[in-house]
């Protein structure tokens, strides 16, 4: 039986010292190594070892019992929280390790989010039980306060059976066992089979405790997780499977690497992927750290890597597999690369361009105007660490800018663009509809153009043109988006309509709308989770309202404070510094992208970012018409009266 097993955690909770144990428990390493001597078996990048952090999610080989198990140790740090998503799409179970003295901390927080969004069954493992200011009842209670009241403990559970609490407990969570079980008694080949179910279904999330660094409680819990987990991959089926990852190795040879959900795929063998692509497989690796081994195929249910496929993103299905993963954390921030003097900036790129194969967070663009790269980041960490691994793969040294806000456009009233295209020998008109979107949904488009005025083909590449790239708003020059975009009508000519005609006409017609719509800048906001004593609750709510936040009202327990809300990220990102000074390091910060919403400093941040919407290489609002055999320009306010479309006869 083939398992993924996730391993997850808030930074230094423990995990990657529990990975140790359970590969060295199954033989899978000979000798365990720590994070804190720079050996650990999956910490094995270079930046790994020096930070003492998981930066990559990678993944180790355990043969236990009947099953092959692909463990993947996923990164703790918020910076990384992108790789961690990518790599939760592939699980069948997860593990989330919390320190029983930290108890849940920001980020663990986010993985439970991830895991529920993404139905991943999930365990729970109360690690640093050696440490001094344990407490695992304390810890039990925010888990069924603030995750799930369905967590079960199994540090009592072993091959004899189950205990008296454990039973009723599972007997009172499904009605046809409670019946069973108030009637014939406890049969433990049925509370067992109850359990995967339930596990499977997200219905109980076992929990248990050690000591990751002591290996104290870890072979008993992995023999509990062995019992407790079955998947049901077939492999007499099409092959289907998904990219989750893509790396290049130190021959420049890119590797990807997949999730096998159904069917074999063998070397040489053709695969279909993204949009229709075909390209031959021309090896099959498995990996076991960051040593692999060649195999002919790949079976049903097992992570591997392949070559031959040169244009696969992350998240593409593949084979039969037609989905494709969306992941729900991205960056806030962006930065531009600085270079030192000489350096070519667009051979730069090319190195640029691998790193965003590997990380699609980063969004890498170049600006042709001003010779600039710039790309998407999570936060600062993410920024050192990248410029390490920019000089140990491509031996080149570079700074980044400080981080600045990603802002994006949108709009608030109805109107429909206009937009021409007619140089000599070429020609398309395209009338559109802009009204406001729903928040956080982005461009949407339908079609109320008939047939008889515009082809289907013709209407169908109107749409492929405007979800090809982001456009630019009015005010910023950021990513338009919440639109509703609706294609009215449009004309081509059946001689001198080519290729990009639409193109043109399309992202005219845009421009042209949003230049008679009312504008509006948003920003990024976090949704917070604060945690402090009562007494310190007065400072943290008037922090939020210094900061344009908003909160819900406050709860309280015991002496303690729980405040939530959303908060603009620009005002607030440096926040768990303050927190941590003025409650000497005890108060708890929760923070989780919330989406965009309208920016509380519209105008200051239009006059700082200085965009000239009449001076856009890429964008221009006015149309293009033809007479006595030459193209001219007319402005955008008065193309409208000129449009085909509208004119009668």
């Amino acid at each position: 039986m083939n398992k993924t097993m996730g391993i997850l955690a808030h930074v230094d909770a423990g995990k990657t010292t529990f990975s140790e144990q359970l590969l060295y428990h199954t033989n899978s390493i000979k000798k365990r190594g720590r994070v804190d001597h720079q050996n650990a078996f999956l910490d094995s990048h270079l930046i790994e070892k020096q930070r003492g952090i998981t930066v990559f999610a990678d993944q180790g080989i355990i043969e236990y019992g009947d099953s092959t198990y692909y463990l993947i140790d996923t990164p703790g740090h918020v910076d990384f929280s992108p790789e961690m998503e990518r790599a939760i799409q592939v699980m069948d179970f997860a593990i989330i390790i919390i320190s029983a003295v930290e108890g849940i901390e920001g980020h663990t927080e986010t993985v439970w989010n991830l895991l529920k969004k993404h139905q991943i069954p999930t365990f729970f493992f109360i690690n640093k039980m050696d440490r001094i200011g344990a407490a695992v009842q304390h810890v039990l209670e925010e888990i069924r306060s603030q995750f799930t009241i369905d967590a079960c403990d199994i540090s009592s559970f072993n091959d004899s059976g189950m205990s008296e609490e454990l039973i009723e407990f599972i007997a009172e969570r499904d009605e046809e066992l409670l019946d069973y079980y108030m009637d014939k008694g406890y049969q433990s080949a049925l509370w067992m089979e109850k359990m995967q179910e339930m596990i499977v279904s997200s219905r109980l999330y076992p929990y248990a405790y050690g000591s990751a660094l002591q290996d104290n409680g870890i072979k008993q819990f992995f023999d509990r997780f062995d019992q407790l987990t079955k998947t049901t991959y077939t492999k007499d089926e099409p092959f289907a499977g998904m990219v989750y990852k893509i790396r290049y190795d130190e021959a420049g040879t890119r590797i990807t690497f997949l999730k096998a959900i159904s069917g074999t795929l063998h070397v040489r063998e053709e695969l279909t992927y993204g949009n229709g692509e075909v390209e031959k497989i021309t090896q099959i690796r498995k990996y076991n750290g960051n040593q692999f081994q060649q195999v002919n195929e790949g079976l049903a249910g097992e992570l591997f890597a392949v070559t031959g496929l040169t244009n696969a993103v992350v998240g593409d299905g593949v084979g039969e597999m037609q989905e494709k993963a969306v992941c729900e954390l991205v960056p806030t921030l962006r930065s531009k690369v600085v270079f030192e003097a000489g350096i070519n900036k667009k051979d730069a790129l090319k190195f640029f361009r691998i790193l965003e194969a590997e990380d699609p967070s980063l969004q890498v663009t170049w600006e042709e105007k001003q010779q600039n790269i710039h790309l998407h980041v999570m936060g600062k960490i993410q920024l050192e660490v990248l410029q390490e691994i920019v000089l140990e793969r491509f031996s080149l040294q570079v700074n980044f800018d400080q981080p600045e806000i990603l802002y994006k456009e949108t709009i608030e009233t109805k109107t429909i663009g206009y937009g021409h295209f007619e140089p000599l020998r070429h020609y398309a008109e395209v009338h559109l509809q802009l009204e406001p979107g729903k928040r956080n949904e982005g461009i949407t488009f339908e079609s109320a153009c008939h047939s008889d005025d515009l082809s289907i083909a013709n209407q169908n590449l109107i749409r492929q043109h405007l979800f090809e790239r982001d456009h630019h708003g009015l005010l910023t020059g950021s990513t338009l988006t919440d639109v509703k975009v609706t294609l009215l009508t449009g004309r081509a000519h059946n001689k001198h309509t080519h290729g990009g005609d639409f193109r043109e006409a399309t992202f005219r017609a845009l421009r042209q709308g949003l230049e008679k719509a009312q504008n509006r800048l948003l920003e990024p906001y976090y949704f917070f989770k604060i945690k402090v004593d009562i007494e310190q609750m007065g400072k943290v709510l008037a922090d939020v309202q210094m900061a344009h936040g908003t909160f819900d009202t406050p709860e309280t327990v015991d002496n303690k404070a729980m405040i939530t809300g959303k908060v603009p990220v620009a005002t607030f990102m440096e926040y768990s510094t303050i927190l941590a000074s003025f409650t000497q390091g005890k108060g708890q910060l929760s923070l989780t992208f919330a989406g965009y919403f309208p920016c509380h400093n519209e105008q200051e941040v239009i006059d700082r970012l200085g965009y000239d919407k009449n001076a856009d290489p890429a964008y221009t609002s006015s149309s293009i018409f033809c007479a006595k055999g030459a193209g001219y320009t007319v402005p955008w306010e008065e193309a409208e009266e000129m449009m085909h479309c509208l004119q009668k006869g």
